[in-house]
């Protein structure tokens, strides 16, 4: 396993906080391992409850209707490098 960012640690802890994710470390969240799909066993509704979590700390939105969201979503890394492009400073 990929050692993560502080960004992406960060995230990882916002994604098992908003999540209830009781039996997930945030420091086990792989960077690079599928977020859906694989071993956190995420969908559709996680990833409602992840952009609105992200738009109240980061100040942005994640549209539902972006046609990258199957891209931004694909790893807690993809996720970290789009919050880090887009959060209000």
């Amino acid at each position: 396993m990929a050692e993560q960012s502080t960004a992406q640690h960060e995230l990882a802890t916002l994604i098992v906080e908003s999540l209830n994710l009781e039996t997930v470390a945030p420091d086990q969240i792989d960077p690079d391992a599928p977020l859906f799909g694989g071993e956190l066993g995420l969908d559709s509704i996680d990833a409602l409850e992840i952009a609105l979590a992200v738009s109240k700390r980061y100040g942005f939105q994640l549209r539902s209707d972006n046609p990258e969201n199957r891209q931004i979503f694909t790893s807690l890394r993809t996720l970290s490098e789009h919050v880090e492009r887009h959060r209000a400073v």
